[in-house]
């Protein structure tokens, strides 16, 4: 593993533990050269998946744009970065758990929704508003008295 720090490619592993959900192994590790200390993650290789876009193309799945979508929900919020990793691996599972390869972006979306529902309102709102693409300001005022009466 190339250390993060110095670019060095030798270390030892200082510990290994199932990572919080099971499905992957969380390993702390020490650069044999810097004596850098960094955190790695070693999950089961899983088939490719596609996401199927609004107009109909097609891309790879791509964990770094969910997690761009959630941070920017969540910018200036009081959701930590343990939060937001905790949603991109529970999406994840729910995406993986599916036998279909292909998944459209309206499903990630609704499953990006429940989880901010939970975690920050706020958060919620601000992804709700570009996801869902609110015409006017009624509609995003239906969507917030939804949310109210729930």
């Amino acid at each position: 593993m190339k250390c993060p720090f110095c670019g060095h490619l030798e270390d030892r592993v200082i510990d290994s533990r199932p990572a919080e959900d099971g499905s992957s192994i969380r390993r702390r590790r020490e650069c044999l050269s810097c004596s850098g200390r960094f955190t790695t993650y070693e999950k089961v290789e899983l088939h490719p998946l596609l996401v199927i876009k609004k107009d109909g193309t097609r891309e790879a799945y791509s964990q770094d744009k969910l997690m761009n979508g959630i941070l920017k929900a969540c910018e200036k919020r009081p959701v930590s970065s343990d939060q937001m990793t905790s949603m991109v691996e529970y999406i994840e599972n729910q995406i993986q758990s599916t036998i279909k390869r292909e998944i459209s972006t309206i499903e990630i979306g609704e499953l990006v929704m429940q989880q901010l529902k939970d975690i920050d309102e706020v958060a919620y709102v601000r992804f709700a508003s570009v996801y869902r693409q609110f015409k006017d300001v009624n509609s995003f005022m239906e969507e917030l008295q939804d949310m109210l009466k729930k």
